[in-house]
């Protein structure tokens, strides 16, 4: 059964949540705060967690930053309408999605689900990957199944988000890719994300690969058409 981590200090939201999501067959586990949650999710790691952001004792974004020093785990963000800078930092630190509040208990399980389908091995059609699913492109190696990412041989640990989007490049080097192309590369059709979202990801993705490798200059930018992974 799919577990799911809930963390908010708002014990009505705890409340409905967790019946809608059980309603959908999941397993729940809820949290009133991240310390808390910190704890739980390390004692028995759920398959995705919903964070909302201001929270006592430990606020989401903190808790977020220390999941994400032992975890990849999808991680979708609670958030209020005028936390648009927190959307931004939230991305950065490699949230997966974001759901506004107010917001209807069925647009929430449908995030919930698509996130989940984006964290699953896709199936694949002959042509996509060489080989089968392991993509190879010079020093970069990428295999699906394992979800695992290499550049020169190192490991470099990446988001279900980002290792789309990167998957998406790599597999026509030299071929741009516009935003809205990454963005239905990485997102399910009901997932409205903007232009800022996707920038967000490449920064991120570029940092990750420049901590093994500092001279890392495969992902290219071409301003006002998209990105591409560099020919080799």
């Amino acid at each position: 059964m799919t577990t799911i981590a809930l963390v908010d200090d708002d014990r009505n939201i705890l409340a409905s949540v967790s019946i809608a999501l059980e309603s959908e067959g999941y397993r729940v586990h809820s949290y009133t705060d991240g310390a808390s949650a910190l704890d739980g999710i390390g004692a028995d790691a759920p398959d995705l967690a919903i964070l909302d952001i201001k929270m006592p004792r430990m606020d989401g974004m903190e808790l977020l930053r220390r999941l994400r020093q032992k975890s990849e785990m999808p991680v979708i963000f609670l958030t209020s309408k005028d936390e648009e800078i927190d959307e931004l930092f939230g991305l950065k630190m490699g949230a997966d999605d974001f759901i506004r509040k107010p917001f209807s208990q069925r647009l929430l399980v449908e995030r919930v689900k698509a996130v989940l389908r984006r964290a699953q091995p896709r199936e694949q059609s002959p042509q996509k990957l060489d080989g089968g699913k392991v993509l190879e492109r010079g020093a970069l190696r990428m295999d699906e199944e394992r979800h695992t990412c290499t550049w020169k041989a190192e490991q470099v640990t990446l988001t279900v988000t980002e290792f789309l989007i990167l998957q998406a490049l790599a597999l026509r080097p030299g071929v741009v890719k516009s935003r809205n192309a990454l963005m239905d590369a990485a997102y399910d059709d009901q997932v409205y994300v903007d232009d800022r979202t996707i920038d967000s990801h490449i920064k991120r993705l570029r940092k990750k690969f420049k901590s093994v490798d500092t001279d890392f200059d495969m992902i290219e930018t071409l301003y006002g058409v998209g990105y591409r992974f560099r020919e080799i």
